[in-house]
This record gives structure tokens, C-alpha cells and sequence, in this order.
């Protein structure tokens, strides 16, 4: 009986998935913090600090290292170099310059690139929606005011 190793099958990358996961995780720590957190308690001194600290590994994580671990994992493990054409199935995509019909020469570098940029759009979001919920979190939505007869809000006198 042979054991199955998922992390040695092509296309998976420790490293690449470990800072991925991580990322992930980081972000969602901040949620979960956030959410237990009471809405208007000021920062000690340390806690900013500590806060900050998080805040820039887990960016230089999602910024940083896990777009460096892809791109080395495509050179690499994977093979998408700038002379690794791209043909499709069934040579659809094959380039003139190599007999076929596509006049562009289509590189898996530039997939590389793509992923690598959609990861770094995708995270963008994600932080951007998280520093959005997080300045939010304490905000009540307020109730409509009662209407008079000619559709005017009803104030009481102070």
C-alpha cells in the first residue's frame, strides 16, 4: 500500500498554500476580532502597536509573499516561462509564427501574470471591505420618523 503525498502532485506548492491559507486566516482574524471587540473602547499604547504589527504582516504576507511563492511555483514546478507558448485544445490558439491562425503568440507567462495580478485585486478587495465593516460595525441604521397627513417628518418639540 503506498501513501498518498498531496503536497508532491503538480501544481501544489507548500509554500504558495501556506501563505495563501495564512492570508486568509489573518484577514478573518481581524473579523472575528472586531466582532467581539466593544465599539467605541479606546487603544492602549500596546495594543495599537500590536494592532499595527498584525496589520503590516499580513499585508506584506498577502502583498508580498504569497504573489513571490506563485510566481516562483509557475517558473519553476510548472514550467510557464515567457518560451512556453500556448496553444489550446486542439491548437485553436496556435500562433502564424508557429503555422497557425492566430496572429498574436499567446505566453503562459502572461497567465502567470494574470493570476498573479487577480490575487493581488482579489485581496485588495477583501481589505478594502474589511476596513469598510470595521469603521461600520458600530453605526445604527436610523429609524424612517413618523409622517403627518402632507408627508412632512413629525418632530417633537425639544
Amino acid at each position: 500500500m503506498t501513501a498518498l503525498d498531496f503536497f508532491s502532485w503538480p501544481g501544489m506548492n507548500q509554500a504558495f498554500l501556506v501563505s495563501l491559507f495564512a492570508s486568509l486566516a489573518m484577514a478573518a482574524g481581524v473579523v472575528l476580532y472586531g466582532a467581539r471587540r466593544p465599539v467605541g473602547k479606546r487603544l492602549t499604547w500596546g495594543e495599537a502597536m500590536l494592532g499595527s504589527a498584525y496589520i503590516f504582516f499580513m499585508l506584506f504576507l498577502t502583498y508580498g509573499i504569497m504573489p513571490h511563492q506563485f510566481i516562483t511555483h509557475a517558473d519553476a514546478d510548472l514550467g510557464w516561462t515567457k518560451d512556453k507558448i500556448i496553444f489550446g485544445p486542439g491548437d485553436i490558439l496556435k500562433p502564424e509564427s508557429q503555422g497557425g491562425w492566430l496572429p498574436l503568440t499567446l505566453q503562459y507567462e502572461a497567465v502567470r501574470d494574470t493570476v498573479v495580478v487577480l490575487l493581488h485585486a482579489v485581496f485588495f478587495v477583501v481589505h478594502i471591505g474589511i476596513a469598510i465593516w470595521w469603521q461600520k460595525r458600530g453605526d445604527v441604521k436610523q429609524t424612517a420618523l413618523p409622517t403627518s397627513a402632507y408627508g412632512r417628518p413629525l418632530v417633537k418639540k425639544a
